[in-house]
């Protein structure tokens, strides 16, 4: 999963044009070919060495990213995933996968690309808001729980746009349709101006709070450890607590490697950073760790997957995916698919872990969160609520060149239940870099959660 920030990147691939012979035949037994996503309003063309995107709703169908073929059924998109498609029972059946991402999702193969894909995109902005209208009616899962009468949306904004209403008009008009759904997975872009709204009363992750949150965490918190070292462009800190504790701080999942790095230069950077923390000598003298996500930006599920791998003997479930999959009823969803924590062939961490987690805690760290939940092992939560973000974001083109994205998905625990638009609370509540706290200069929950461990509280 990707936060709205980090997808952007996907918008620039090149705009390979798909021969009209892969567009207008079913193509040979393989993988090329048209093919449907179940759910997520997509349709994919396989051929002429890309894999082109569609983006489809019952009113429109645009061209979205072009990846570059690089084997049979893989291909490579501009920010360096790969993308795999892969027969599943028939030829008409097919898995496509992202290595950045978790879970799959099922493709069904057509006769042919939909006749829409093939017409021009009307210029008038009237058109341009009724795909943006139309995409979060087909897919947004959350308007019953945020109380949201998207129809009546419609209704009051509809009239305001015509066709003179220009792009920096338009922009606006899209932002202010979708701020009370205080979403930070909803957003509206127009080059380097973005429109997104975070749950009240959270901050979203910025490099300038993740640096004053690191700078006091070193002065304060981490004064008296040893052996303090920073990973991953500094995104990953770890350092040793007295009293045979272990601190690892996490500001994202992802960036580790420079910019427009490849996953796997991020996940090798990532591993690199755990075999280090993680060795077998002080896996074994660990008597607790404490992983802060308090400012987490986000970035790759499969990244917090790789981490909760480092800290257990058992498999487990981390949760079930699903999507949103028909456009006139949101209580339909695909079959939720579990994703699988499976113990790393590498030193293992298996005793008790304090998560710390807060409002800045976003998306991918949400991910990782809900991941721990059930670990085998004992895991407590410390802090304040995440905020509430857990799908992958949904990137969508308009036709006048304005960008928006929205989520699509849900993330289940074993019981069903999901934590969007509320955040997963904590079992221990504590307050988060308050105001007052960085004026007293207090960690509560830092300090809560190594009195725990130690058996102090």
């Amino acid at each position: 999963m990707r936060t709205l920030t980090a997808t952007v990147a996907v918008l620039a691939l090149a705009a390979t044009a798909v021969p009209a012979a892969a567009a207008s035949q079913a193509g040979p037994p393989g993988t090329d070919g048209v093919w449907r996503v179940d759910g997520y309003g997509t349709v994919l063309v396989a051929g002429g060495g890309v894999l082109q995107e569609y983006q489809t709703t019952s009113v429109s169908c645009l061209k979205g990213d072009t990846s570059r073929r690089t084997g049979p059924g893989t291909y490579l998109t501009a920010d360096g995933s790969v993308l795999t498609v892969r027969i599943q029972r028939d030829r008409n059946h097919a898995l496509f996968a992202a290595d950045s991402s978790v879970g799959h999702r099922q493709l069904r193969r057509l006769p042919a690309l939909p006749a829409d894909c093939a017409r021009p995109a009307s210029p008038d902005p009237r058109t341009a808001f009724d795909v943006f209208w139309q995409t979060f009616e087909e897919n947004y899962p959350f308007f019953a729980a945020k109380g949201i009468d998207w129809h009546a949306v419609r209704d009051r904004y509809r009239p305001l746009v015509h066709r003179d209403t220009t792009k920096d008009q338009l922009f606006t008009i899209l932002s202010r349709m979708v701020r009370p759904l205080y979403d930070a997975h909803v957003g509206v872009i127009d080059g380097h101006r973005r429109f997104a709204e975070v749950r009240p009363g959270t901050d979203i992750p910025s490099e300038e709070l993740d640096a004053k949150v690191k700078n006091f965490i070193v002065a304060r918190d981490l004064k008296d450890a040893a052996h303090r070292q920073d990973f991953g462009a500094g995104r990953i800190t770890y350092a040793d607590l007295p009293g045979d504790l272990g601190y690892l701080r996490i500001s994202g999942f992802g960036g580790y490697a420079g910019e427009n790095a490849p996953y796997t230069a991020e996940q090798a950077e990532l591993d690199r950073a755990l075999n280090t923390v993680l060795d077998a000598r002080r896996t074994k003298r660990l008597k607790g760790l404490v992983i802060d996500l308090r400012v987490n930006g986000g970035g790759a599920d499969s990244l917090g997957i790789r981490i909760a791998r480092r800290l257990t003997d058992t498999p487990y479930t981390a949760y079930a995916k699903r999507a949103r999959n028909d456009p006139a009823d949101p209580d339909r969803h695909t079959r939720p698919e579990p994703v699988s924590v499976v113990p790393a062939d590498a030193p293992r961490y298996t005793g008790p872990v304090a998560l710390l987690t807060g409002g800045s805690t976003v998306s991918a760290g949400e991910t990782f969160t809900q991941a721990l939940i059930d670990r085998p092992a004992r895991t407590v939560r410390i802090g304040q609520p995440t905020q509430g973000v857990f799908s992958d974001v949904l990137m969508r083109n308009l036709p006048d060149g304005l960008v928006f994205g929205l989520p699509d998905e849900e993330y289940l625990t074993r019981t069903g239940r999901t934590f969007d638009g509320t955040g997963i609370p904590p079992q221990l509540t504590e307050p988060v870099f308050t105001k007052e706290e960085f004026a007293k200069n207090r960690d509560s929950a830092f300090d809560r959660a190594v009195n725990l461990l130690s058996g102090r509280g």
